[in-house]
């Protein structure tokens, strides 16, 4: 079937949803600035990590029962807050929640303790539209050696293109997680949609991206509501999301100069700001470089990676080393697998930064 058929078929089932009868409850629009700048005083500086465990190679390996994994979990929040680190941004998966609801939500519940044991708080992510775009319940593929994120998964990825009809349990998805933790103090912001767009999907992810806003607005969270910028050629995405962002996130890997030109433009919209992804060395967006210019503007910074682990992230994007264990210079993460970190001099800037 072709991509534009596909969207067609979409867009009907999007239609059908959207003929539901209306709540009566919920918002209709995003929080006005003044709410969203009570939000950031509220919460104060956000400083953290992408987080999974050194244990998962994707979102399902870290929720599915099998392997979830709170020991891991506990020790390397840990390092974590040791460093002076108050905020994880988390990647849930609809296929976790499909095949066990309930149990699903009580392994966020555990993560949420562990999390709040060691004073840290948590960003939740529903959908993504990066890496491998198919995916199964069950044992996860092993890691594929030097390779960035090789078993990483979209959420929905291809399958809501060859069954679209999937539009429906999305929805019951978002609204019953939101539902369940909508009050929850430990949370501190929804993303809804990771890079929506990428992997050449464009526009096509609009209207899931317009849908998942909706269902936000219709269980109407006392947290805030986002889905971060990342691409400035993708208009009609960035136009969106900043539109309709309580807060607004954003990724940036790009060195000191390039972060500060984003800065300044988003600055603009009068919002809180969060930086939901930085830090590759390579390219010189570094935590001696970034993290204090982003302390000094009040911006959130959440950096991709903790432990070095099975998503290999340690490894560049696009640039695969199958025979090499450990690159010389890591493109993400702080930590070893034993808690020692991968440069003494980034952990201590964290640590002055975070103090």
């Amino acid at each position: 079937m072709k991509i534009d058929r596909i969207f067609i078929v979409l867009l009907a089932c999007l239609a059908l949803v959207a003929c539901k009868p209306k709540q009566q409850s919920g918002r209709a629009e995003q929080w006005s600035v003044e709410q969203a700048n009570e939000w950031r005083n509220s919460v104060g500086w956000l400083r953290g990590c992408n987080f999974s465990p050194s244990t998962a190679i994707n979102q399902l390996e870290m929720w599915q029962a099998e392997t979830f994994d709170p020991e891991t979990i506990d020790r390397e929040l840990g390092w974590a807050a040791d460093i002076g680190m108050n905020c994880m941004r988390v990647y849930l998966h609809h296929l976790a929640w499909e095949v066990d609801r309930e149990g699903l939500k009580k392994r966020m519940e555990r993560y949420l303790e562990i999390a709040d044991g060691h004073g840290i708080s948590t960003i939740f992510v529903f959908f993504d539209d990066c890496w491998n775009p198919t995916y199964a319940a069950g044992k996860q593929p092993t890691p594929k050696p030097g390779i960035h994120n090789s078993g990483w998964v979209r959420d929905p990825g291809e399958l809501l293109f060859s069954e679209p009809e999937l539009i429906v349990l999305l929805e019951e998805y978002v609204k019953d997680v939101l539902a369940h933790f909508g009050n929850d103090s430990r949370i501190v912001l929804w993303d809804l949609y990771n890079e929506p767009g990428n992997n050449g999907y464009g526009d096509i992810s609009l209207p899931l991206l317009q849908k998942t806003f909706e269902w936000g607005w219709a269980v109407n969270p006392s947290q805030p509501l986002t889905a971060g910028v990342w691409r400035s050629q993708l208009v009609n995405l960035t136009q969106f999301q900043l539109e309709h962002s309580d807060v607004i996130t954003y990724h940036n890997y790009g060195n000191a100069e390039r972060h500060r030109t984003a800065i300044d433009s988003l600055k603009l919209y009068g919002r809180p700001l969060v930086c939901t992804e930085y830090m590759a060395r390579r390219n010189g967006s570094t935590f001696q470089t970034i993290m204090p210019m982003l302390k000094d503007e009040g911006i959130g910074a959440i950096n991709w990676g903790l432990v070095a682990g099975k998503t290999n992230t340690i490894f560049a994007w696009s640039e695969p080393l199958p025979d090499v264990e450990e690159p010389p210079l890591w493109f993400h993460d702080i930590f070893r697998k034993d808690g020692t970190p991968y440069s003494e001099e980034e952990v201590e800037v964290i640590r002055r930064t975070t103090n």
